[in-house]
């Protein structure tokens, strides 16, 4: 029988008594920098500088590769935020999650000395793309960075830049050669696609084992559809359990559905409210959670026993 546990206390401590190469997927998004306060020294996300803090994502995913089976992925969602303001940049990520006040949520706004960025204020830290680099540079394979696209983002004050409608969904691997099914997660084809058909022909980047066809990837019960685009449309939406900051699980699913199979064990190590981990199980998969705040722990073990109330809590061999 399928099984679930969630681990409390700080991630890499949890990481380090997980078994190597027992977990195919991981799906996860950590604290963004200087967002929230846990109450706990040493917690990531308040380090004092965004170098500390891609050290900390750097180690983190260390421990995370070591318990990935050698084909496994990593899915990592990061957003940004800009230098100058409170909490060590401006970082709307509760909000735009829908999440109300502190108080509610168990956590607390940064609060004392902002952490120092390094930059004049105003400016766009690009932290998603530090912490990519700096993982590509530890031995990852970066394969995609999907635009995570809102169509209702939390409304911004600014008048002097765009507002911000996106986040950032890096695709890593363990290896050059990885578990990935793309049928799973093939979207259908639309418009002029119908019509274009072409010759099978191997992948122009060799050695990745795919294929297309004039643009359309397969076909089911009549209908075509074509490999999955790097643009991906979701609304946020909130966990109606939840008054902070959740990854909506439109997000999650097709990560879980591509990167693993039915029986496979995928990993949370920030699991927060357990979206994950209620994708995971809702299509057949074994879950591993890593969670810091016990609120959210109870939160998540409630979520994912109502999702699957026939799968068992407890280790996950």
């Amino acid at each position: 029988m399928s099984k679930w546990s969630i681990h409390p206390g700080d991630t890499r401590a949890s990481l380090a008594r997980l078994p190597e190469r027992s977990v195919r997927c991981c799906v996860t998004s950590p604290p963004y920098w200087g967002l929230r306060d846990y109450g706990h020294d040493g917690q990531i996300g308040l380090e004092a500088s965004p170098a500390a803090y891609v050290a900390a994502m750097v180690e983190v995913f260390a421990a995370v590769r070591r318990v990935l089976t050698d084909d496994g992925t990593l899915w990592l969602n990061l957003g940004d935020s800009f230098s100058g303001d409170k909490c060590g940049g401006r970082n709307d990520t509760a909000t735009m999650y829908g999440a109300a006040s502190s108080a509610q949520s168990g956590l607390a706004p940064k609060s004392g000395l902002a952490p120092k960025s390094g930059l004049a204020p105003k400016q766009l830290m690009g932290i998603p793309w530090r912490v990519a680099f700096a993982l590509q540079a530890d031995g990852w394979y970066l394969r995609s960075d999907i635009i995570w696209h809102k169509p209702n983002p939390m409304p911004e004050s600014v008048t002097d830049r765009p507002t911000k409608a996106h986040e950032y969904l890096f695709l890593l691997a363990k290896n050059e050669r990885y578990f990935y099914d793309a049928d799973a997660i093939a979207e259908p084809c639309l418009g002029e696609e119908y019509r274009t058909r072409g010759k099978v022909r191997p992948t122009a980047e060799g050695g990745a084992g795919f294929e297309i066809r004039g643009g359309l990837h397969k076909q089911e019960g009549g209908r075509e559809t074509r490999n999955k685009r790097d643009v991906w449309t979701i609304n946020t939406k909130p966990y109606s359990g939840a008054h902070f900051a959740t990854f909506p699980e439109a997000l999650v699913e097709p990560c879980i559905l591509a990167g693993s199979a039915v029986g496979d064990t995928v990993l949370d190590p920030f699991s927060g409210s357990g979206t994950t981990g209620a994708v995971a199980v809702r299509h057949g998969r074994n879950y591993i959670g890593c969670e810091l705040n016990p609120a959210y722990i109870a939160l998540s073990e409630k979520r994912i026993g109502d999702e699957a109330p026939l799968f068992t809590k407890g280790a996950v061999a």
